[in-house]
Order: structure tokens, then C-alpha cells, then sequence
């Protein structure tokens, strides 16, 4: 993963130049300061299409061994990439079947010739679908987020959390963790799907890829990190808040008033202000190069 092919994904990643009509990047629907999400339920694409699920964040993405909401299969992010510039289900950047139309339009533009060269020499500079999408994924995998509070209290460092932040790390660590698993809040490393509401009803979940009934409703689980940022929430983004979004959980329905309040407190503390703020990841400076 080399400087060269970091800088060119990241300039890819803002360009609107990969949406069909120039109108949509991937930066338009992961917005940085929301933790590379957005705040609609779902994102329609560049001919209107209605989004079919809610937009997940890009934190730490490239330790997900599961890359979408419900396909056990997209487990790279070369592969996940194309997914919006092609794909018709939903059609969303506008490429689907003119991804020629789309190398053209990049090779053409003097400064992407020379990053495409600069990136990949072993390819001779070659401007393909598959050389943007290993671009892509390249930036995507620089977007690392663990310097939040909670992070900085497990190395010791001094940051002050309130009394009802802690009452709720120690909530979520007995009902909610197993899993929003380890650093990553979230067990996507693993490439599992759960179901959290009963009884089921609307989108069928893994079971649209599996053809198996009992997998109707279960989703990847999303981590938390930055949760606090990017409402609205749950796979369909029918969920406002994260209170609502916790209630919807079988597990917190024995849960008072002040002990959502107090989980809605520690997830506040997964917000890495250096992450949505670092100008590693913000959109480029015009011309070549980061």
C-alpha cells in the first residue's frame, strides 16, 4: 500500500467524476465529520434510485471481514468498491455497463495520468476499473480511528469521563459486547450477521444472498465507533437516536430511562475528534498529489 496509491484513492474518493453525471462522490455519502457516514436514512442514487440501506462508517473498515449490511461474500474492499460506481441494486454512482465511459473520462485528465503512473508502475499507469478500485481501497485503509476518550483512558492517559459514562461502559460490556466486539465495536472482523428485532418484518437481510429463511432480518453488526456522530441508526436508518436505536434492541427492553441514558453516555465516548478532523483524510488540494 504505497503513498502513491493512497493519494490517488483519496483524490478518487472525493471526485465526483465517479458518479455517471459528475454529482456524486463517495466522500457525498461518507461525510468525514460524521465518522465517513451521512445523516439520511438512505441515500438515493444519481438517477433517484431510493438507497436500500443506511450508509455505515469507514472507520477502521479494512479489518472488516464483512463488508456490507447482508452479503457474507464482499469481504474486500477492492471488491466492495466498485459496488457503488457499477452496481444496480441500487444504482447508485451511475456506471453500471459504461465503465468504459468512466477510465476515459479519468485517463483523460493530465493528473490523473501521472498519479495512475506514479501508483502503479507495475501496471505501466494503467487506468482501469481495477486499478481505481485498488486505489480506493488503499485511502480506505488508511482510515484508522482509535484515539477517541475510551481509547486514550485504556493507555492511561487522564481524560474525564462522567460517573454515568462508566455506569455505562459497564452496561455495555454485559449486554451489549458480545457483539459490538472488542476494539473495533463490532464482530464484522468476523463476518457475522444477528437479528435484532422480534418478530420480523421488511428486509430480508443475509437471507437475500443465503435463500435461507433463518437468516431473514440478520445484518452485519455496525460498529460504534463515532456512533455518536452518525444518526440515524440501524440498517434501514429508522432508528433517530441512539436511544431509540438502543431500545430496538431485544436485550435493552428490561432497560430503564437512566440506564439507556448512561449507554447513550459511554457510546459518547467513542467520538475520535483527531479521526473526524485529520487532514490526512479531508478532501485534497487541487492538482496532483495529496
Amino acid at each position: 500500500m504505497s503513498d502513491a496509491k493512497v493519494a490517488l484513492g483519496r483524490k478518487l474518493f472525493y471526485d465526483a467524476d465517479l458518479s455517471i453525471d459528475g454529482t456524486m462522490s463517495c466522500a457525498t455519502c461518507h461525510e468525514q465529520r460524521r465518522g465517513f457516514t451521512d445523516s439520511n436514512r438512505t441515500r438515493p442514487g444519481v438517477h433517484g434510485d431510493p438507497g436500500r440501506r443506511n450508509i455505515q462508517t469507514l472507520a477502521n473498515v479494512g479489518y472488516f471481514r464483512a463488508l456490507t449490511w447482508g452479503d457474507p461474500g464482499m469481504k474486500t474492499l477492492e471488491t466492495q468498491a466498485l459496488i457503488p460506481i457499477a452496481g444496480t441494486k441500487p444504482v447508485e454512482m451511475g456506471f453500471a455497463g459504461q465503465e468504459a465511459v468512466l477510465t476515459a473520462r479519468l485517463a483523460g485528465q493530465t493528473c490523473y495520468r501521472r498519479m495512475f503512473g506514479e501508483a502503479f508502475p507495475e501496471a505501466g499507469g494503467e487506468v482501469s476499473m481495477v486499478t481505481v478500485a485498488k486505489a480506493l481501497a488503499a485511502f480506505q485503509r488508511t482510515l484508522v480511528s482509535f484515539d477517541s476518550p475510551y481509547d486514550r483512558r485504556r493507555r492511561g492517559e487522564a481524560v474525564a469521563v462522567s460517573a454515568g459514562a462508566e455506569r455505562g461502559e459497564r452496561l455495555f460490556k454485559a449486554g451489549c459486547a458480545s457483539c459490538h466486539a472488542g476494539p473495533l465495536f463490532t464482530d464484522a472482523d468476523k463476518a457475522r450477521f444477528h437479528r435484532i428485532d422480534a418478530p420480523f418484518t421488511g428486509d430480508q437481510g443475509l437471507a437475500d444472498v443465503t435463500g435461507d429463511a433463518a437468516d431473514a432480518g440478520r445484518f452485519r453488526t455496525p460498529s460504534l465507533r463515532n456512533a455518536a456522530l452518525s444518526a440515524p441508526y440501524l440498517h434501514d436508518g429508522s432508528a433517530p437516536t441512539l436511544e431509540t436505536a438502543i431500545r430496538r434492541h431485544r436485550a435493552a427492553m428490561r432497560l430503564g430511562d437512566r440506564q439507556v441514558a448512561e449507554l447513550v453516555a459511554f457510546l459518547g465516548t467513542l467520538t475520535d475528534e483527531a479521526f473526524v478532523t485529520d487532514s490526512r483524510f479531508s478532501l485534497p488540494k487541487p492538482g496532483c498529489g495529496p
